[in-house]
């Protein structure tokens, strides 16, 4: 398929900048774990997500990491452009979840455009209004939300996403989703086996009873 079905603003650019996207626009693949950016690198581009799927994360101060949304297909990465993104410092890093394919847009390119488009700067705040609602909505899960809470949430959320039950996650991995110690995960996830919620093997966590997690979830 090509990069104009998987522009969400395409039919309402000109030709002219149709075709200039066109062309600009440069096809990636990586595997999975492969980094894609980072608050240390230069300004990559706008990442538009062609298949798989990738995790945007920050670092705490103390270096643990955390979550802060992710992206699938049709999505776009913002903040991997963030030097055309005035008044905003984001360090965020973007990694792939799945061996995915992604347009790398170059920045340059992406801002002249939106400069001349009403149709495209609209849609880039909208980006902009939804990736900050994620960031809050983080905050306040971190804030008002015990780890169990958390957890329960993450678990369901996985399942989700994989349309599996047996999700095949080691705990260092679900801490650094949650910015926690693996430690923390480790404990809390014996307690949900205890209570018959998931199994535990070497490299994965099964759900066993899904009504009681998000009940675990929502008390």
């Amino acid at each position: 398929m090509e990069f104009s079905e998987y522009f969400p603003v395409w039919d309402k650019l000109t030709p002219a900048q149709q075709e200039r996207l066109s062309q600009g626009a440069i096809l990636r693949r990586a595997k999975k774990g492969a980094v894609l950016h980072s608050g240390t690198m230069d300004c990559l581009g706008l990442l538009l997500v062609r298949e798989g799927q990738l995790r945007a994360y920050i670092y705490s101060e103390s270096g643990r990491e955390i979550t802060i949304y992710r992206l699938f297909e049709r999505d776009i990465c913002l903040f991997s452009a963030s030097c055309i993104l005035q008044s905003i410092q984001f360090d965020i890093t973007v990694e792939a979840e799945k061996d995915s394919q992604f347009w790398v847009i170059p920045p340059a390119l992406y801002k002249s455009i939106m400069e001349q488009s009403a149709p495209l700067a609209n849609y880039t705040n909208q980006i902009m209004a939804s990736r900050f609602t994620d960031v809050m909505w983080l905050v306040e899960q971190i804030m008002w939300k015990s780890l169990d809470q958390r957890l329960a949430a993450f678990l369901l959320e996985e399942s989700r996403l994989e349309d599996s039950q047996i999700l095949k996650l080691t705990h260092e991995k679900i801490a650094n989703h949650m910015g926690t110690a693996r430690e923390v995960v480790t404990r809390m996830l014996r307690y949900f086996q205890d209570e018959g919620v998931v199994s535990l093997s070497r490299g994965a966590v099964t759900i066993l009873d899904s009504e009681k997690l998000l009940k675990m979830q929502d008390s």
